[in-house]
């Protein structure tokens, strides 16, 4: 069994307790407008081109198969439709200027790099995360990964929208010590504004994670002029969970801009940025409801 994913981040702090080794997988059934990993909303391998970092050195050039990678005029063109992103540019450029966003793993490759630092969850109380995209994408080989950790005595804690079929959840849920679960708002109208999706799906799942007993953090992006009033609906739902750990108040930061242009998506990523009162309001109106907030 194979996964495709896009990175490995060590000596992770955000995601979940202790420090963490996050696994990135790639696959996102959602479209966020704000989203800053738009490298793991496809669910195949992809290459990225910073041009403005080019040195026009021609290597890309020598080594594409398929001719994507031409320097004309002393000028880097790339034409991604004949890309097939096998990577074989990426390794060469000197300026990593080509990055190749795709990486497929099996458990058994995966599973040393994510126990290299075991010491270091052991002392802070940390572990390993899955995340992506959407990791619950490629629930199977999420289900046989966590399975591996738990054998080795390790953490485990599965960060997802909650916009997959129960089924998903059903598989990683007996070796999932915590769910992080993102929720963008709670109106459907809001919801399908912000991400291209309805939220009935994400409102189910998460009432049943809670009713089975699952340990869950909830994280909630903070993005003016999309879902901040969105914060006092959710906050009376989430004073229904009783398995409810802790809410996180997220705040929107626009540093992904340049991934856009690299992967030649459209850059949908709003202008404006929280500011520390909209983000304190937030917080208050959360622990009134006598949930556990930051």
């Amino acid at each position: 069994m194979t996964a495709e994913i896009f990175a490995v981040k060590r000596f992770a702090v955000h995601d979940g307790d202790g420090i963490r080794t996050t696994v990135f997988f790639k696959g996102c059934p959602l479209r966020c407008v704000w989203c800053h990993n738009p490298e793991g909303l496809a669910p195949g391998p992809q290459l990225a081109f910073y041009a403005e970092k080019c040195t026009n050195c021609g290597l890309c050039a020598e080594v594409c198969p398929r001719g994507a990678h031409r320097i004309i005029d002393g000028q880097h063109r790339f034409e991604r439709s004949l890309c097939t992103a096998c990577g074989a540019c990426a390794d060469l450029c000197p300026a990593r200027v080509l990055t190749l966003y795709g990486e497929t793993v099996t458990v058994d490759s995966l599973l040393p790099r994510l126990l290299e630092d075991r010491a270091y969850y052991e002392k802070s109380g940390g572990g390993v995360t899955l995340s992506g995209g959407e990791c619950l994408c490629q629930a199977d080989f999420c289900a046989e990964l966590l399975a591996r950790l738990h054998q080795h005595g390790i953490h485990t804690a599965v960060d997802t929208c909650g916009a997959v079929p129960r089924a998903a959840l059903e598989k990683v849920i007996p070796f999932t010590d915590l769910f992080l679960y993102d929720l963008k708002a709670h109106t459907e109208s809001v919801h399908q504004r912000c991400t291209g999706r309805p939220n009935g799906l994400i409102l189910d799942n998460l009432r049943w994670l809670d009713e089975v007993g699952a340990v869950t953090e909830v994280r909630i992006p903070f993005v003016p002029g999309f879902n901040t009033d969105e914060v006092p609906a959710l906050a009376a739902l989430l004073a229904e969970l009783r398995h409810l750990r802790r809410v996180h108040i997220l705040p929107y930061h626009n540093f992904a801009g340049a991934k856009y242009a690299a992967l030649d998506y459209p850059n949908t990523m709003p202008a404006t940025l929280p500011e520390r009162a909209e983000l304190d309001r937030a917080i208050s109106i959360l622990r009134a409801a006598g949930l556990r907030a930051d």
